[in-house]
């Protein structure tokens, strides 16, 4: 089983501003980099900035709305990062499980051989 992963949106999901920044806009409706700013630990350009890259990504759309942009989350892409994470979590619970059958299958030995000596 393999997963078809996009890297350059798990890189900017990977960021916990930016998920911070998706969490405020899901909440909000949409939002723009000033008013995100004021709930944020960040500067209203470093807010910016990662919309910018939540946009490049395709995770927000921004439309104008006077001297400032308005930025609003993409359901549909964000449904397929969600997607692509249970995939990549199926995946890796396939592996763990095959890994603790070869453990226990390793221990069983182990436990053997103490037995018959």
């Amino acid at each position: 089983m393999t997963a078809a992963v996009d890297d350059a949106l798990w890189s900017a999901v990977g960021d916990p501003t930016r998920r911070r920044i998706l969490d405020l806009l899901l909440a909000d409706g949409d939002g723009t980099a000033t008013r995100l700013s004021e709930q944020l630990p960040v500067t209203r350009q470093a807010v910016a900035k990662h919309l910018g890259m939540l946009d490049r990504v395709g995770l927000v759309h921004a439309t104008p709305a006077g001297r400032e942009r308005r930025y609003r989350v993409d359901e549909a892409q964000l449904a397929r990062a969600v997607a692509q994470l249970s995939s990549v979590g199926a995946a890796w619970d396939a592996r763990l499980r095959r890994i603790k059958r070869i453990a226990e299958a390793v221990q069983r030995t182990k436990d053997q051989r103490g037995m018959n000596s």
